[in-house]
């Protein structure tokens, strides 16, 4: 199991939707977010990209030396980048940081941002795109370690005798990671990619992509793995976390809401489309209505783009949906929380010693029956060390 933590690019906050409790984003701030997700055993952060954000390249190589083992989940867009530079930047990101680069292919959904870029492509045309970057993307860094060249000649892209002269660390290449929701995202994960991830919807819609991607693949002769984004609200109790989510859109006012699924309701991702059906685009505002499955809420979309959805609750009830989607066959779970900082301890401390043994093993927090090296706690009456509660 791999757990990833969230950079917030394009803003954090206490309360969604609004300026109150908001948080300037720079580079000091995500370098707090970077180190605790690091020291605290994530194996990665997932850099956003679009418009609204920091571009992640630039952030992510400002972060190589302020971290020691975490990865970076850090994204190539096809018709922004030309694969055979992203191929080099990927190989020179790889090494310089000694093999902690992730790849996220983004096709992309917002067509008025992709027209202010410059990518005037229809649905089925990016995707066609897609597909020819990413293979194009991956016969050069792949070729590398030989020395090898690579000429393609396609629909949309074409190159004649492309080569990369420094190899990355990683062979044959860094994993590509994927996301999309239609028939055409599922025909590129099932063909070319490494890690296919789904946005957080209720383990039975989950399944039913898991298991369309996995028989598409095995026609190809090829496996991959599988992985889902979420946000999280963890609280000791139950009812403190469920009062979290309560007071993230405590703020938010009813044209903001509007406003935010009339931008959303002009993209064309069936993705972006998903996530607003699971609160009727906007419609919904309570927790009884917005808890579409068991601590699984919809809340965070009414204002949010991509990723809508966060497990809501105790650790144990926590741990408990993520063991669920475990056994659908995801293993990779990209997490985030408001604000991400505390959020990244507060998951770490509650919800790590929960999870199976196999990651455990390599988290920081001390747990039970593990050795302090300590200090852990502030020592009690200038003499003695704390220990775990006996109740």
């Amino acid at each position: 199991m791999s757990i990833l933590w969230f950079l917030p690019t394009h803003g954090d906050s206490r309360y969604l939707g609004t300026a109150e409790g908001a948080r300037e984003v720079n580079y000091d701030y995500l370098q707090q977010i970077a180190q605790a997700a690091d020291q605290l055993g994530y194996e990665g952060v997932l850099i956003p990209t679009g418009r609204s954000c920091e571009d992640p390249w630039i952030v992510a190589s400002s972060l190589i030396a302020a971290t020691k083992k975490l990865k970076f989940l850090v994204a190539v867009r096809p018709g922004l980048h030309q694969p055979s530079l992203a191929a080099r930047m990927a190989a020179t990101f790889d090494r310089l940081s000694g093999g902690r680069l992730l790849i996220n292919l983004v096709t992309g959904g917002d067509r008025g941002e992709m027209e202010g870029d410059g990518v005037f492509l229809d649905h089925a045309e990016r995707y066609e795109q897609s597909a020819e970057f990413i293979r194009i993307w991956r016969e050069v860094i792949a070729r590398s370690h030989a020395g090898d060249a690579f000429s393609y000649d396609g629909k949309h892209l074409s190159v004649k005798g492309a080569k990369l002269l420094y190899p990355p660390t990683q062979s044959p290449y860094p994993p590509v990671y994927f996301g999309g929701s239609s028939e055409a995202a599922h025909d590129l994960a099932a063909e070319q990619v490494d890690v296919y991830l789904t946005w957080g919807e209720p383990p039975a819609e989950v399944a039913k992509k898991v298991a369309d991607v996995r028989a598409r693949a095995a026609k190809l002769g090829r496996s991959l793995k599988f992985g889902i984004r979420l946000h999280v609200i963890v609280r000791e109790t139950e009812e403190a976390a469920w009062q979290a989510a309560d007071e993230l859109i405590s703020k938010l006012d009813d044209e903001t809401v509007i406003r935010a699924q009339a931008a959303f309701a002009k993209m064309d991702s069936e993705g972006q489309r998903r996530m607003a059906a699971l609160h009727a685009g906007g419609a919904k505002r309570t927790r009884a209505d917005l808890e579409i499955s068991p601590n699984l809420w919809a809340g965070v979309g009414l204002v949010r783009g991509g990723a809508g959805t966060a497990l809501v609750g105790s650790p144990e009830q926590v741990a408990k949906r993520i063991e669920e989607y475990a056994a659908i066959g995801l293993d990779t779970f990209v997490l985030s929380g408001y604000p991400h900082l505390e959020e990244a301890y507060r998951f770490a401390e509650l919800v790590f010693p929960l999870l199976p043994a196999s990651l455990r093993n390599n988290v920081q927090p001390a747990l039970p029956g593990k050795k302090l090296n300590g200090p852990f706690g502030e020592v009690v009456a200038n003499s003695y060390l704390p220990r775990a509660s006996q109740s």
